[in-house]
């Protein structure tokens, strides 16, 4: 093959992926240009930059709108399809890899942020913005981790589709302390947002159900497998505009910032501190656990993964990047019974990178506001990060929302994470893009250490059909 034939293959194989990129790069300048074609005297407005985001908006909203029917028919098709004990092996091998990612993460965090101590570079009134912008619910920590657990199992499967379960805290109208929220009334309500959790869990049992009824399941498994790959062959369509929505979504987030000046000096150390962190943990962490499980080196395999990342850093969110991260593994010839699994529990319950950010950002305004660290609080602030980071939803910052919970365990008010609010939604795309990579290299790494027992279940697959084919031939004649 010639050289100039060899490039138009190459480039046509990688158009899609070249183009995504040429959209972040157009994004970022165009965000700029808009942003500083006017005066401060006469600021974009409000309405003008919610215009600029809105072909973005569209190529979100069809994104999301695959999550849910994407993720219900790719886990029972999946579960339904293996044999039972091969479900529930492939099924430990994604918690322990899962937990072990997310507890490395936290670590890694913990060390650089007491090492680094950014917290102490600036003054602390560097850091004050905005307290109308922090997310206001009353709530404790106990509150939170039973919410997540009550989440698990919803009552109502269509309600689950449309909110989410969660505690609410009302102080007594009577009451002298209103301080202390254990004595506060408690209610209950549902809040807006898909209850993924619950959802997923309900889809393996399903498909465990599924693959224990045999030949009376079958057509229920052929429906949702039906339903899986129509689902991905509407993905193909929507990640063509990928390059246009990301463009939009990138420029309107810059147009938003004030002043880049100011958050460099006030929040440089804090962002560098959470940013080598997640890069240690990408193609550190994650590189080892996949040599040792592989015996492979990652970069070829994070190289084919360079659309999935880009659409991650352009929407920040892990959710709807799941659509193109199936899509993604089936290119790259990653086992679909594998994939349609691990990936969407992935995209659930493993945030790496904002388990990292969480214990990072707690710790850094605590050293803002000059209050000591003790290892049992350092070790609290471990636990619930890796607690906060299941029960952040794949949605861009929701890790703000949690966030709360980690800093109550550190004794700090809520409002406190005003603090770092002017340089979350940078690092919202990048600690989402290395949540994505590491659920792509999730089933890379479980296919590999399943792929034994694969081959077996499809050889018994092929020899049923031979026998059942033999005995209908014996019958004919």
């Amino acid at each position: 093959m010639s050289r100039t034939k060899r490039w138009k293959s190459c480039m046509s194989e990688n158009a899609l992926m070249l183009l995504t990129v040429i959209g972040v790069f157009f994004g970022i300048g165009l965000g700029f240009i808009l942003k500083y074609s006017r005066s401060e005297e006469d600021p974009w407005t409000k309405r003008e930059i919610m215009y600029i985001q809105f072909p973005g908006d569209l190529f979100l909203r069809m994104l999301k709108a695959l999550i849910l029917p994407l993720i219900i028919s790719s886990i029972v098709s999946a579960i339904g399809s293996l044999d039972l004990g091969l479900s529930g092996k492939i099924g430990m091998r994604s918690i322990y890899y899962y937990a072990t990612t997310t507890i490395c993460a936290v670590v890694l965090g913990i060390i650089l942020v007491t090492t680094i101590r950014p917290g102490t570079y600036g003054n602390e009134a560097d850091f004050l913005t905005d307290e109308n912008k922090a997310p206001k619910r009353n709530i404790t920590t106990a509150d939170t981790l039973l919410d997540l657990i009550r989440n698990i199992f919803p009552p109502n499967l269509v309600q689950a589709c449309l909110a989410q379960y969660r505690t609410e805290l009302m102080p007594p109208a009577n009451a002298t302390n209103v301080t202390n929220k254990h004595e506060w009334t408690i209610s209950s309500s549902y809040g807006d947002g898909t209850n993924t959790l619950g959802l997923v869990i309900f889809g393996i049992i399903l498909g465990i159900a599924i693959g224990k009824m045999g030949e009376q399941g079958k057509p229920l498994l052929d429906f949702f497998t039906c339903l899986s790959e129509a689902m991905m062959v509407i993905t193909n369509w929507v990640i063509w505009l990928s390059p246009m929505g990301v463009t939009f979504l990138v420029a309107s987030q810059i147009m938003e910032v004030k002043d880049f000046a100011s958050i460099v000096q006030s929040l440089g150390m804090y962002f560098l501190t959470v940013m080598i962190g997640l890069i240690l943990h990408g193609f550190g962490t994650l590189s080892i656990i996949f040599f040792v499980c592989t015996r492979e080196l990652p970069f070829r395999a994070i190289g084919k993964m360079s659309q999935v990342m880009i659409t991650a850093f352009g929407t920040a969110s892990s959710s709807a990047t799941l659509p193109i991260t199936l899509q993604c593994m089936d290119s790259m010839g990653v086992d679909s019974r594998i994939s349609r699994f691990v990936v969407p529990i992935g995209a659930t319950i493993n945030m790496d990178g904002t388990a990292l950010y969480e214990a990072v950002a707690a710790i850094f305004i605590a050293q803002v506001r000059h209050i000591p660290m003790s290892i049992s609080k350092i070790i609290g602030v471990s636990i619930t990060a890796t607690a906060a980071s299941i029960g952040a939803a794949g949605i861009p910052q929701a890790g703000l929302v949690t966030m709360v919970m980690v800093l109550n365990t550190v004794g700090l008010p809520d409002k406190d994470v005003t603090l770092i609010l002017a340089v979350d939604w940078l690092l919202d795309r990048f600690r989402t893009t290395v949540n994505v990579m590491c659920d792509a290299l999730a089933a890379i790494i479980i296919e590999k250490m399943s792929k034994g027992e694969l081959d077996s279940a499809d050889a018994a697959v092929d020899l049923q059909e031979a026998t059942e084919l033999a005995h209908l031939r014996k019958i004919d004649d």
